[in-house]
C-alpha cells in the first residue's frame, strides 16, 4: 500500500510552503534585478549629464573680455602631448589671448622642469607667429623653475622676468633608459626578439648595447640640441652673454640668469602687469581641463597605458 503525500493534509501544507518559498525567492530576485537596472540607469544618466556639462563648460565664451587687461597663460608641470601643458591647449589659449582686443599684452607664467622638444617647438613657433600677426608684446614670468623645454618656450617672449631664486636654463637634450642584460644573465632569462629591419629593435633595454646604434642616437640628440641652441640665440639675440657652459645643460638661479642674459629683469606676474603692461586687471586664458575630460582621460589611460608605455622611448630637452 502506498500513500500519496499530496493527498494528506501534511503533504498539501508542505507543497504550499515550498510554493510560497519559491514565489518569495522569485519576487526577491526580480526586485534585485529591478534595483540593479535602476542603479545602472541612474549612473549612466549622471555620467551623461557630467559629460554634457563638461563639454559646455569647456566651450569658449561668446563674450570675450574687451576691457583693457593683461592676458595670462599658465605653463605648469611637465610639457608633453599627454600633459596639461601641451601644444594644443597652450596654443588655443594663446590665440584667444592675442585675438582679444582688450588684451594689452600677453604674459606667460612658467613653472616647469621641461619636457618634449616637439611640444615646446610648436608653442614657440605659435607665439612668434601671433606676435607678428597681432603686434602685441609677450612677457615670460618664470617662477620656481623655467628649465629646458620651458625655457625653449620662454625665449619666444619679448622679455623674460624671473625671481632671484628661480632655476633657469638647462639648455640640453637627453634620452634615458635602462639595461637589463646583466640581470637576465644572472637569472637565466633569454631575450627572444624578432625584427624586420636591422635597427628596428634599437635601444631595446633587454638586448646588448650596439655601438653603431648609439652613434646614430647621439647624432639625433646633437641635432635637437643645435635646434634648441638656435632658438635660444634667435630669441635672446645680443642680450645673451655666451660662455662655454651656456649650452651645456647647466642651470642658474634667477639673479645669475639676468647677468648671463638668459633673462632680462627680476619681477613677478603682478609687477609685470602693473609696471610694464600698465594694467593690473589680469584675465586668465589658460585652458582648464574639466571633469568630463579628466574622467575620459583616466578611463582611456587605464586601458592602454601598459601597452603604450612599453613601446615608447622618451626624448626630452632637460
Amino acid at each position: 500500500m502506498s500513500i500519496d503525500s499530496t493527498s494528506s493534509p501534511q503533504g498539501g501544507a508542505l507543497q504550499q510552503q515550498l510554493l510560497n518559498d519559491f514565489a518569495r525567492a522569485y519576487l526577491a530576485e526580480q526586485r534585485s534585478q529591478r534595483r540593479w537596472r535602476w542603479f545602472w540607469r541612474i549612473l549612466l544618466t549622471v555620467l551623461l549629464v557630467v559629460l554634457i556639462w563638461g563639454s559646455l563648460e569647456s566651450m569658449p565664451s561668446s563674450k570675450a573680455p574687451t576691457t583693457p587687461h593683461t592676458a595670462l597663460v599658465e605653463i605648469r608641470g611637465e610639457i608633453g602631448v599627454d600633459a596639461d601643458a601641451n601644444a594644443d591647449n597652450l596654443n588655443t589659449a594663446l590665440r584667444s589671448a592675442f585675438e582679444d582686443e582688450g588684451a594689452q599684452a600677453v604674459v606667460l607664467r612658467l613653472n616647469s622642469p621641461g619636457g618634449s622638444p616637439v611640444q615646446a617647438g610648436l608653442i614657440n613657433d605659435e607665439i612668434r607667429r601671433l606676435k607678428t600677426l597681432h603686434k602685441k608684446k609677450v612677457y615670460a614670468v618664470c617662477e620656481e623653475m623655467c628649465a629646458s623645454a620651458a625655457f625653449y618656450i620662454a625665449v619666444a617672449a619679448d622679455q623674460i622676468y624671473v625671481d632671484k631664486a628661480s632655476l633657469v636654463g638647462s639648455i640640453g637634450v637627453l634620452m634615458d633608459g635602462f639595461g637589463f642584460t646583466g640581470a637576465m644573465e644572472k637569472f637565466g632569462v633569454e631575450r627572444r626578439l624578432l625584427t624586420a629591419g636591422a635597427n628596428k629593435g634599437m635601444l631595446d633595454p633587454f638586448s646588448p648595447r650596439n655601438p653603431n646604434q648609439e652613434v646614430m642616437v647621439q647624432s639625433m640628440l646633437d641635432q635637437i640640441h643645435q635646434q634648441f641652441i638656435k632658438v635660444v640665440r634667435d630669441g635672446r639675440g645680443k642680450r645673451l652673454k655666451e660662455t662655454p657652459e651656456t649650452f651645456s645643460g647647466l642651470f642658474w638661479n634667477g639673479e645669475e640668469a639676468v647677468k648671463l642674459g638668459l633673462a632680462d629683469h627680476l619681477g613677478s606676474l603682478d609687477s609685470v602687469a602693473r609696471d610694464v603692461v600698465k594694467t593690473d586687471n589680469i584675465i586668465d586664458y589658460t585652458v582648464k581641463e574639466n571633469l568630463a575630460e579628466r574622467l575620459a582621460k583616466r578611463f582611456g589611460a587605464s586601458i592602454g597605458a601598459g601597452a603604450v608605455q612599453s613601446m615608447r622611448s622618451a626624448v626630452s630637452v632637460r
